[in-house]
């Protein structure tokens, strides 16, 4: 049975084996027979170390509010070799209709946000970068063309990263300062390149519903993870291909009960809510207006600390967070630059 490229990927990524590579495998590479040795070396490679929620948010903030959007646009089926104008128009959508309404709607509440972009989505589309940085949002990695880094060697992985920095910043003007690993694909390998190149924070793990320090086979790293969850994320809800089961199968406006219980949670642990948006998803006009009512909700609450991912980060390692907005003047109920 011939079985395509993105299958045998996706195979591979759930721990399969791809039955046209090799044959049976090994009685000594199976789960059930490894070592302890083994198994936790597996577990501790890259670990959640201390908590990083905060005694207090800036402004004396009781909660704090991170929206996020990852900029895919066209690279999701670039990367997965479907280059037809079907698939390609859903994320033409994205950057074309989804972007200016999202950031008028950013605007109208004045909150700020951070856009993870692939650097191909970056280069097919440098205006959305321009008009990001205009309006004060941060601009972050999120790989070159939506690459699986879990199907990369090091080499591979390294240089599509150090790609993706040099396009960042060349288009933004800034260099990028966190990552958002495509898909939340965290290689092996993952953790020693964002020290290697100085990043300071990730937000691809979801190992606590608050920041943490992230481990390196057991040893503080410095690097700051912003965790994020499916829960939190449109993709799981609202997702539709029409080559496979996957549907949406949620109402949009489930959504926003879904979403306001998890705020409303984190402000009275006084802690972190963090939201993972695809335009190309939240950006049509049945679903938009769920992210409009969760903002005017939130917004209509004191106390609030609203702040793009690198001002989280910042603000953890004991920085000034509003010294990485670039000319930005915002005032939510709270904002970094308060």
């Amino acid at each position: 049975m011939t079985r395509s490229p993105r299958a045998v990927a996706r195979n591979v990524r759930a721990g399969g084996i791809d039955p046209g590579a090799r044959g049976d495998v090994a009685r000594e590479d199976q789960p059930w027979a490894w070592d302890e040795s083994r198994w936790r070396g597996c577990v501790e490679r890259v670990r959640a170390g201390r908590s990083l929620k905060p005694q207090a948010w800036p402004g004396g903030a009781e909660v704090a509010v991170a929206l996020s959007f990852d900029s895919d646009h066209e690279t999701i089926p670039l990367r997965n070799s479907e280059t037809h104008p079907g698939r390609l128009s859903q994320g033409e959508y994205g950057a074309r209709v989804a972007v200016p309404r999202i950031l008028r709607l950013l605007d109208h509440h004045r909150v700020p946000a951070s856009f993870f972009v692939p650097a191909v989505s970056a280069l097919l589309h440098p205006g959305e970068i321009g008009a990001c940085v205009a309006a004060g949002h941060e601009i972050a990695l999120h790989g070159w063309i939506h690459e699986w880094n879990t199907t990369l060697d090091p080499d591979t992985e390294r240089d599509l990263l150090m790609r993706s920095i040099d396009v960042i910043e060349r288009l933004s003007g800034s260099r990028p300062v966190g990552i958002r690993t495509p898909s939340w694909d965290f290689s092996d390998h993952t953790l020693n390149l964002i020290r290697e190149l100085h990043l300071t924070y990730d937000s691809s793990l979801i190992a606590d519903d608050e920041p943490y320090e992230l481990l390196a086979d057991g040893a503080p790293t410095g690097i700051v993870e912003i965790p994020v969850e499916w829960i939190r994320d449109d993709a799981p809800y609202l997702t539709m291909d029409r080559y496979t089961g996957t549907r949406p199968y949620t109402p949009p406006r489930e959504l926003l009960r879904i979403w306001l219980d998890e705020f409303e949670q984190a402000h009275r642990e006084h802690g972190l809510f963090q939201l993972t948006l695809h335009h190309h998803v939240i950006g049509h006009r049945s679903r938009i207006i769920v992210l409009e009512q969760l903002l005017e909700h939130i917004s209509s609450i004191s106390g609030v600390f609203f702040a793009r991912h690198d001002e989280v980060a910042a603000y953890l390692a004991g920085l000034d967070p509003g010294a990485t907005r670039r000319g930005s003047d915002r005032s939510g109920s709270e904002t970094a630059a308060s």
